[in-house]
């Protein structure tokens, strides 16, 4: 069981300096308790050692089944929940070393947009105020000059900037959404962690948000997580994809690659299950047996293992390693040496 946070690296290496974010070696695990005087009983493994790096300008997509700790894993790296273990380098920088005032500075640079649109606005709030709230914050802008700013950013994301002082309430989803997307725009930060922004969604409407977030990032030069369970949109939008099962990353690699040559058994598994356009065309699904173990006690060994067609006495006993098989395409089986491409 965890107790003191501890900030480590995975195999002790140093940070690559050509990437913006590099997470090693990250758990969360949320403490479980019980009885009469509330004693630890448990941990809640939503995050059970997981490493990735998200290099300049790029998208990398994180994908997996609900509860497989997508959401924990952005919000431990922009510090709005604590790290149990692990460390996260922002530009060479272990943001768990920061101090409160330089993790307050850090913050311009790193933003999320939110999952649900209406109930991460403030009703309370116009949408004047709530673009322009960190402006106030961080000390960039007040008065006519932040209300300049703010509506440049309503214009930005395809809002009209006259609408400044309207509430919430008064737009639809997509455009609430949008507002969001303003929002996190203000500071001008590197990083966007996008939460599943467009799932709540019309299907209509989705696609005006994705086309919207990769305008941007071409006009910005911004970088985004984009977390996901949709994996059409994934592919559609992602560099490079993640692929997390239980607390853990089992595979790594180029959209282009990975949705091509899959060489994990549940990476396999969720691509059968996308959806093809043409009724004529038909994929071999592959239905996977069972249901997600609970995080709280997680299988030994393989975390997939009582799921996995493919399951070995090793993947009972043994958590396999986390390796590059070739061309910065990760995966995490015991089968890998087989099953990877020829």
């Amino acid at each position: 069981m965890p107790g003191k946070r501890r900030q480590v690296a995975v195999s002790g290496e140093e940070p690559r300096g050509d990437v913006l974010v590099e997470v090693k070696d990250l758990k969360k695990w949320f403490p479980v308790t019980g009885g009469v005087f509330g004693r630890l009983v448990g941990h809640v493994k939503a995050v059970d050692g997981v490493s990735f790096y998200i290099k300049p300008g790029e998208t990398l997509g994180l994908v997996g089944e609900s509860g497989c700790g997508k959401t924990t894993t952005g919000r431990v790296i922009l510090r709005l929940l604590e790290p149990t273990e692990g460390a996260v380098y922002f530009e060479g920088a272990n943001i768990f070393d920061l101090n409160r005032e330089q993790m307050r500075r850090l913050r311009r640079q790193m933003q999320i947009v939110f999952q649900d649109p209406y109930s991460s606005l403030n009703p309370r709030m116009t949408v004047g105020d709530i673009v322009g709230e960190a402006l106030e914050i961080h000390g960039v802008a007040r008065g006519r000059s932040k209300e300049k700013r703010v509506r440049e950013l309503l214009d930005v994301v395809g809002l009209n900037p006259q609408h400044i002082r309207r509430y919430p309430h008064e737009f639809s989803g997509g455009q609430r959404q949008r507002i969001g997307v303003a929002r996190a725009l203000a500071l001008n930060p590197k990083l966007i962690i996008c939460d599943e922004p467009v799932s709540a969604l019309d299907v209509s409407i989705q696609s005006q948000i994705l086309n919207l977030l990769e305008d941007l990032q071409a006009e910005f030069n911004l970088t985004y997580l984009f977390i996901a369970h949709n994996l059409s949109v994934v592919k559609h939008i992602s560099d490079r994809v993640g692929v997390m099962y239980l607390g853990q990353v089992v595979e790594l690699g180029g959209a282009e690659e990975l949705f091509a040559n899959p060489l994990h058994p549940y990476t396999e598994a969720l691509l059968s299950a996308i959806p093809l356009p043409d009724p004529e065309l038909k994929r071999d699904r592959i239905i996977l047996e069972g249901d997600v173990p609970s995080p709280l006690n997680p299988p030994s060994g393989c975390h997939f293992h009582t799921r996995c067609r493919w399951v070995q006495p090793i993947c009972r006993d043994e958590n396999p390693p986390f390796v590059d098989v070739g061309d910065e395409h990760f995966v995490a089986c015991h089968l890998r040496k087989t099953r990877e491409k020829q």
